[in-house]
């Protein structure tokens, strides 16, 4: 880094509050991460800065550019910062990597201080939409948010949340994608939108395995998984790979519905996995004008599911049209429009989600004779 010294501007001093900016994704300094570059101060009241990014394609270019702005602007009132960037070569990609996955510093998802995938007994129940926008409830309410698109086939989670930015490779990792307060990762980031998975099983366990214990992850307070429809290999692989997790099943008031997610719930039992709790979507429809409530696919079912896995149900999602039109934009709803009844349904299930014990029947436990 090169300082260029003008007397009416504290160069060392811009320097020292830009360096302390943290890098949105890893959430260390920029200092730290080698990612400063010089300060140079220009005519005319300018000050430059130029920022080494790890990648030309940092889908966060714009809130660096923000933060490091407003850093130079607290250190030198009155002058106008100029933010440049410039790409690290390979070599430097590779030195700042190794200096920073030096032990200080988790890889994987396995230190989340709580773990729930979100399952289903069929497809088209609103799963990966419920998903995602519990995962955006959450961030909005303080918690650092990780979510992992585990429905191989059927991936979504890019779609919803708008994002097609590929995950940025450091060093022997990943750092996820991030959109709306939450870090993301799919399969459909590393393929074309309409490209298909057809992959056997290995292979599929392979790319899930990597998705736990190879991204740069960070802190979470919550890993939510979005699992494929069912009780297939690629489930069993998720709930062998994180053993913590605890299931939250999605179901519609249709006996349909209701009848398969009783054996994702047989599952869990037979695997020993805990069923933190249920939740009905397209629990009718609310009128705008009247306020009537128009139970579209029946009800119960979610409440009657509940009862079969002895576990509460956390929420009711409605039917909204508002959901749709998020999605469709490329945007969750919880961000598109807070206010509308889907919304508030999922903030709610944000607030109650307790992740359920797993139980201990025929486990083993490290107990030593005296």
């Amino acid at each position: 880094m090169k300082l260029a010294h003008r007397p009416d501007i504290d160069v060392d001093a811009v320097a020292a509050l830009v360096g302390a900016v943290r890098d949105p994704e890893l959430d260390l300094p920029l200092d730290a991460l080698g990612m400063l570059g010089d300060v140079t101060p220009r005519r005319g009241g300018r000050i430059e800065v130029t920022v080494r990014l790890t990648t030309v394609s940092c889908p966060l270019r714009d809130r660096i550019r923000t933060d490091v702005a407003a850093a130079a602007r607290r250190a030198a009132p009155g002058a106008e910062p100029v933010v440049e960037f410039e790409v690290m070569s390979e070599t430097e990609r590779r030195a700042t990597a190794e200096q920073f996955f030096d032990g200080r510093t988790t890889v994987g998802a396995r230190g989340a201080k709580s773990v729930v995938a979100v399952a289903s007994g069929k497809g088209g129940v609103g799963k990966s939409s419920l998903a995602a926008n519990l995962a955006v409830a959450a961030a909005a309410q303080g918690k650092r948010v990780g979510l992992i698109d585990a429905d191989v086939w059927g991936y979504s989670i890019p779609q919803i949340f708008g994002v097609t930015t590929p995950p940025v490779a450091m060093y022997e990792t990943m750092l996820p994608v991030q959109a709306h307060g939450v870090r993301l990762m799919s399969l459909g980031f590393l393929v074309e939108e309409e490209e298909p998975i057809v992959w056997r099983g290995p292979m599929l366990h392979k790319a899930l395995t990597q998705f736990v214990e190879e991204v740069h992850w960070g802190e979470l307070d919550l890993l939510l998984l979005d699992l494929p429809p069912g009780t297939g290999d690629v489930t069993l692989s998720v709930l062998e790979l994180l053993p913590e997790a605890s299931l939250l099943v999605v179901t519609t008031p249709q006996q349909a519905a209701r009848t398969v997610a009783t054996r994702v719930g047989a599952m869990a039992r037979n695997s020993n996995i805990a069923v933190t709790g249920v939740v009905e979507n397209m629990s009718g429809m609310v009128c705008g004008a009247c306020g009537e409530h128009t139970p579209l696919f029946g009800s119960g079912g979610g409440a009657i599911l509940a009862e079969a896995l002895d576990a509460p149900l956390l929420a009711q999602v409605p039917f909204d049209i508002s959901l749709r039109e998020a999605g469709d934009r490329g945007v969750p709803v919880m961000a598109a429009d807070p206010t509308s009844p889907a919304a508030r349904a999922y903030a709610e299930l944000a607030r109650e989600l307790r992740p359920a014990r797993r139980s201990l029947v025929g486990r083993s436990l490290p107990i030593t004779p005296l």
